[in-house]
């Protein structure tokens, strides 16, 4: 049974003081059924997720007590990824016609803090200075770069088309673009990203109505049509956050499984895809992960950001909204987010940073610790 989404809501990212998570998730949630014409009562079910900022079963007392199931989900930085996924195959089992997804969170100031022991692995690790995702990130991307032969100039061309187009999306953070110059000599953080390469922890909130697709058109003149829903984690071998040691022999990234399996579920192909949202916790993610999904091979990332082909007008527009660098990361709405992109590209509502040419495929990646991946894929 296909799946649709009907409706889709969403609270701003970045810092909102004196409003709380979980009212963030309700604003989110409401402007969800707004836009498909439905009220809370329509409801089955409901799945969300929050990391920082309570259980999301919480937006009932705010909603309404219906009685409805709702189930909390929590998974990193694929939290709203799962939450999709999660009230995707209610739909698609037949158990319920119509239902919601959301997600929302309210980080404190400052960088995220990791729990070794949280992740599997002991106090001790944190203990030594190990727990540390920047360093993560820099030591992984620094391999990369070697292996495949990219120059720094490639991390600071993701940030500033990112900063760019965040600058046209009003529901962004960041919202003033910077300059080449701006990223490039911004303070090292860790060696080769720098402090306008990394996203930051946020607030935000982002909603959608999900239902059968043969009942899409009762609520929505534009649904927007879910094809395929897959999460993978790590294999043994793949490097990945809180790897305690690197194997002889290396695995796919769960990245490359989850894209895999979501392009075999929809019965199609990288090529296919007309405008994406990739994970870009950091410049050297959304490098990787152009590759990893299948878009391009190991190594042409380079090429491909001094041609445009990642711009908005480029043959594979990447974080049309900003992504996280742009937007921050609320962990439990930012796979929801990309989500939300995608439908008004779909639509062909972003405005500003509308895909031009009536973009047809849409494509949704989340990555997060201690080594998850989850795809979407969806046409209008």
């Amino acid at each position: 049974m296909d799946v649709a989404i009907i409706g889709i809501g969403i609270h701003p990212f970045g810092r909102t003081e004196g409003v709380s998570g979980l009212e963030q998730g309700v604003h989110a949630a409401r402007g969800a059924l707004k836009d498909a014409g439905l009220e809370w009562t329509d409801m089955e079910f409901a799945y969300g997720g929050s990391s920082a900022a309570g259980n999301a079963d919480a937006m009932v007392s705010k909603l309404g007590l219906t009685g409805l199931q709702f189930i909390n989900v929590s998974n990193g930085c694929a939290t709203g990824g799962s939450a999709l996924q999660s009230a995707y195959m209610a739909i698609q089992s037949g158990m319920f016609d119509i239902g919601m997804a959301v997600g929302f969170d309210k980080h404190p100031r400052g960088a995220f803090t990791v729990n070794p022991q949280a992740g599997g692995l002991g106090k001790w690790y944190g203990d030594i200075g190990m727990a540390l995702t920047p360093q993560f990130f820099g030591m992984k991307i620094q391999r990369y770069m070697h292996e495949y032969g990219i120059s720094e100039d490639a991390l600071v061309r993701v940030a500033v088309k990112n900063y760019k187009n965040g600058a046209k999306n009003p529901n962004a953070w960041r919202r003033i673009p910077f300059s080449y110059e701006d990223v490039a000599s911004s303070q090292m953080v860790c060696h080769p990203l720098r402090k306008y390469m990394f996203c930051s922890p946020a607030e935000g909130a982002c909603a959608m109505l999900l239902c059968r697709a043969d009942k899409a058109k009762q609520y929505a003149s534009k649904p927007v049509f879910l094809k395929a829903v897959a999460v993978k984690t790590r294999q043994f071998g793949s490097f990945e956050v809180f790897s305690q040691s690197q194997a002889l022999n290396r695995a796919p990234a769960p990245t490359a499984q989850a894209a895999a399996a979501a392009f075999e579920m929809a019965g199609t192909g990288p090529e296919d895809i007309d405008v994406a949202q990739l994970q870009d916790t950091e410049s050297g993610a959304e490098l990787m992960h152009m590759a990893e999904n299948g878009f391009c091979e190991d190594g042409d990332q380079e090429k491909w950001l001094r041609e445009g082909h990642t711009e908005i007008d480029g043959k594979l527009p990447v974080n049309t909204d900003g992504g996280c660098m742009a937007n921050g990361e609320p962990v439990g709405a930012s796979g929801l987010r990309q989500v939300y992109e995608i439908c008004l590209q779909l639509r062909g509502e972003a405005e500003q940073r509308q895909v031009p040419n009536n973009p047809k495929t849409g494509y949704t990646h989340v990555y997060g610790a201690p080594g998850l991946s989850g795809v979407t894929i969806m046409t209008n």
